[in-house]
């Protein structure tokens, strides 16, 4: 868990990447040196940018792969500028946007042998989850069970997410789940 002063600096930290994205054109370069240890732990994350209530970018990483203050400064300008479902941010939305940061715990891998026995263990807003199958793999975070929130119709979405038929079903597929911590 972060503390408050913790989740301020992680939080100006993802604004200072994008507002350095629209200066500059490129990603913020981090000083470790700069940053408590807690902050430098290998920890995967999401950024969530919403502008006027509505999702204006959101990219993440699943399995932790470099320090939380990079991948936070990373997914802040993918967010803005790289995620493909929407136009890269404009200096002119910059001031509106709202940002959420999801630090993940990392991910378990679920055993089931039906989807009745799946979804008997999936956890209405705690759990995010990860589906993979046929070379397809797609995620929802927890937060995402405010729009979502029956179990069958958010599994059914993730699969749609990720490529897959509503009703797909096979033996090799796998559902890893994870919780995060988000704040913004």
């Amino acid at each position: 868990m972060y503390n408050n002063s913790q989740r301020t600096v992680l939080l100006q930290l993802a604004r200072n990447a994008i507002r350095y994205g629209l200066d500059n054109g490129k990603p913020l370069t981090i000083d470790p040196d700069n940053f408590e240890e807690a902050l430098k732990k290998m920890r995967a994350c999401f950024v969530t940018l919403h502008l006027d209530g509505s999702l204006r970018g959101c990219i993440g990483s699943l399995e932790a792969y470099q320090p939380l203050i990079e991948d936070i400064a990373q997914n802040a300008y993918s967010a803005a500028f790289r995620d493909p479902r929407f136009s890269p941010l404009t200096k002119s939305e910059f001031d509106s946007i709202t940002i959420d940061l999801s630090i993940l715990t990392p991910a378990s891998e679920m055993h089931f042998d039906s989807e009745a026995n799946l979804l008997e263990q999936i956890r209405p807003n705690i759990d995010g989850l990860i589906i993979e199958d046929q070379g397809r793999r797609g995620t929802f975070l927890p937060s995402v069970w405010e729009q979502l929130p029956d179990k069958t119709e958010f599994l059914t979405h993730l699969k749609i997410k990720a490529g897959l038929s509503p009703q797909h079903w096979s033996n090799t597929l796998k559902m890893s789940r994870y919780e995060t911590e988000s704040f913004g």
